[in-house]
C-alpha cells in the first residue's frame, strides 16, 4: 500500500483530479479498513472560481482548511446534515482543492452496507448495491466520515489515499468494476455559479456504474 504524500496533492488542482482516479479512499475504523477505488470527482480552483467556497478571498472559520497544506481534508456540511470529502491541492495559502464524487466500493463491505441500510451486503439488492457510494454524501455516509476527520492530513492519519499493489488486493478479495476512459464535464449542482458552471471540471470513469451522474455531453479526455 503506497499512501499518496503531500507531493502528490502539491500539484495543479485539475492534474490532482484526473490523477486521484482509480486511487482507494480508505478510512481505518478500529483497525477495519473501509473504503473503495475513486471513480468521480470534481476540481475547485480557488478564490476565481465562482463555484469554490473561497471564491473572491472569503476566509472563514468553515474554510480555513481550504487555506491548509496540500493533502489537508476539508469535510463540510450541505443541509446541514450530510457530509462531503474534499483533497486539498497546490500549497499552502492557495485554496483550492478536489472534490470526491463517488467511489467504487471494494473493502469491508458489510460495514459499508451496514452503514448505508443497516444490513450486510449480500442482504441488498442491486439498486442498494450501486447507491451504496455514488454521491459525495453517500460515500462520507458508507465510510463514516464526518466533521471530525476535518482539517487533517490525508497521510498522517486514519483516513487516507492510497494505491493498492496485487497482494493486497488479493488479501482484500478487491473485484473490480469496469473503468473504461476518463470522460470530463461539467461540475454538478452550481447552477449559482455564472461562468464557472460551465468549466469542465468534473472527471470520471465511462464505464463505472458508481459514478453519480453521467453526462452525455461529456467529452473524452483519454
Amino acid at each position: 500500500m503506497i499512501i499518496l504524500n503531500e507531493k502528490f496533492y502539491g500539484r495543479k488542482t485539475l492534474d490532482v483530479a484526473v490523477d486521484l482516479l482509480g486511487k482507494y479512499l480508505i478510512h481505518n475504523i478500529n483497525d477495519q479498513l473501509v473504503g473503495g477505488k475513486i471513480v468521480e470527482t470534481e476540481a475547485y480552483t480557488g478564490v476565481n472560481d465562482k463555484a469554490a467556497h473561497v471564491y473572491g478571498g472569503r476566509k472563514t472559520e468553515r474554510v480555513l482548511p481550504m487555506y491548509g497544506r496540500a493533502g489537508t481534508s476539508y469535510v463540510y456540511r450541505i443541509y446541514g446534515m450530510y457530509n462531503c470529502l474534499n483533497a486539498i491541492t497546490e500549497r499552502e495559502g492557495e485554496p483550492q482543492g478536489v472534490l470526491i464524487r463517488a467511489i467504487e466500493p471494494l473493502i469491508g463491505l458489510d460495514y459499508i452496507a451496514n452503514m448505508r441500510y443497516k444490513k450486510n451486503f449480500s442482504e441488498l439488492d442491486k439498486k442498494q448495491k450501486l447507491n451504496l457510494t455514488s454521491g459525495p454524501s453517500k460515500l462520507c455516509m458508507a465510510l463514516n466520515i464526518d466533521k471530525r476527520l476535518n482539517n487533517r492530513l490525508l497521510f498522517e492519519g486514519d483516513l487516507f489515499i492510497c494505491d493498492l499493489d496485487d497482494e493486497l488486493k488479493a488479501l482484500f478479495q478487491v473485484e473490480e468494476e469496469k473503468t473504461g476512459y476518463i470522460i470530463k464535464s461539467k461540475r454538478i449542482g452550481i447552477d449559482y455559479a455564472e461562468e464557472a458552471k460551465d468549466f469542465l471540471y468534473r472527471f470520471y470513469y465511462n464505464d463505472n456504474p458508481y459514478v453519480s451522474k453521467k453526462d452525455k455531453n461529456g467529452i473524452k479526455l483519454y
